[in-house]
């Protein structure tokens, strides 16, 4: 009886999620097959010129300041040709690239967040880390005493836990209640947090003093990748506003570094090319990780280190695939000068700009300025509180 029970239940749940995934492909599909109908287009800008012919010379004579084939007004009509001259170009898209482009978008959204965000707080968190670190030993009436208060406020939580679990059960779902597990939430976080920082600060076993020195050296190790890190973001945030924000740029700035990485040894521009890029998804992946999905006043899915549900885990990997993309794009716009010529450039250098409807975006650069006013406030942010860790809020109560 049992196992029929068991085998109805993976019955229905199997059931339900093909439900789900067949209706979500047919809803994709018709949304992509739709919007690819109707503004799945391509608009070019070019300029009309003509010219007439002229014989070919047995010799190669210029002016200075010459710019055409001889002295007739027809050979220079190039460089005298008016804007009324400019025609659009319009040609359907492929039905790959579309998608693509698509993806970009909804990509680019979550890049502009986590990126920004995350190319500020990976660095910034492993350097306050190491400030934040725990500076010696504490004794073992220390701990014995910091261990019993934590041992109180455990209890207080699972208390107030319960008491949610049964107003739940009642139908009690309303303001006040989100808000007390909101409370009972934030302040769990808080305990496994004073609960590790106590472990480091008394290390137990018969390893104890190597536990200890390990300790030090990752803090250590952390100081040294944060400062790393911060460099490499303050480069990649500065290339950015040269590079891309500012018409015409300032400078190629790390397009001509990789090219002279390059002049040295043929693959250490490359190497450093690939390192920029893969830094930027890092940020992605720290983004994530910090903010989660959050929609306004919940998050979806948080990201914690070594207590992610797995659910929570294909989620994130989810949108970092999708921002993955958008990374891509990102380098090929950064680095058009460095990656001229290639399969990335001409489909997010020119075919993804130009698609009617979305172009705007990139015309008007909108992800790289969210992406830079988002990477400034996680900056202020970290400034002004990433060196203060939370003090234990004493005890809990919830409110009534």
């Amino acid at each position: 009886m049992k196992a029929t029970r068991t085998s109805r239940s993976i019955g229905k749940r199997v059931k339900s999620a093909l439900w789900w995934v067949v209706s979500t492909a047919i809803v994709c599909a018709l949304v992509l097959g739709i919007l690819y109908g109707l503004v799945g287009k391509v608009d070019f800008t070019v300029r009309h010129l003509s010219s007439s012919t002229t014989s070919f010379p047995n010799s190669w004579v210029f002016n200075s300041g010459q710019q055409c084939i001889g002295n007739g007004v027809h050979q220079c009509s190039a460089y005298s040709a008016s804007p009324s001259s400019e025609k659009t170009w319009t040609m359907r898209s492929t039905f790959p690239e579309y998608v693509v482009a698509l993806a970009t978008i909804v990509g680019s959204v979550l890049f502009s967040i986590f990126g920004g965000v995350g190319i500020a707080c990976l660095p910034l968190g492993l350097i306050f880390s190491f400030i934040r670190r725990p500076k010696a030993v504490i004794t073992r009436s220390q701990y014995i005493k910091e261990a019993t208060e934590l041992g109180k406020k455990a209890k207080e939580l699972k208390k107030a836990a319960e008491s949610l679990h049964q107003d739940e059960r009642s139908g009690a779902k309303g303001r006040k209640h989100r808000k007390n597990v909101k409370e009972v939430e934030k302040e769990l976080f808080q305990l496994e947090e004073d609960v590790k920082l106590l472990e480091e600060m008394y290390p137990q076993g018969e390893k104890a003093e190597t536990t200890w020195a390990l300790t030090v050296l990752g803090y250590l190790a952390n100081l040294v990748f944060g400062i790393l890190g911060l460099i490499v973001s303050v480069a990649w945030i500065a290339h950015i506003i040269i590079y891309l924000l500012i018409n015409p740029p300032l400078s190629p700035f790390l397009n001509e570094v990789f090219i002279k990485l390059d002049d040295i040894w043929g693959l250490l521009g490359t190497a450093a090319f690939a390192f920029f890029c893969f830094y930027l998804l890092l940020a992605v992946i720290a983004g994530a990780t910090m903010l989660g999905l959050r929609l306004v006043f919940i998050t979806i899915h948080p990201m914690k280190w070594g207590a992610t549900l797995m659910n929570s885990f294909l989620f994130n990997v989810g949108l970092i695939l999708l921002c993955s993309i958008s990374v891509i794009q990102f380098c090929s716009t950064a680095f058009a000068y460095y990656a001229q010529a290639t399969a990335a450039q001409e489909i997010f250098g020119h075919t993804l700009e130009s698609l009617r409807g979305i172009k705007y975006l990139y015309k008007y650069n909108i992800f790289q300025i969210a992406f830079v006013i988002l990477a400034g406030l996680t900056f202020v942010y970290y400034a002004a509180f990433g060196w203060r860790r939370k003090k234990p809020s004493g005890r809990f109560q919830l409110s009534t």
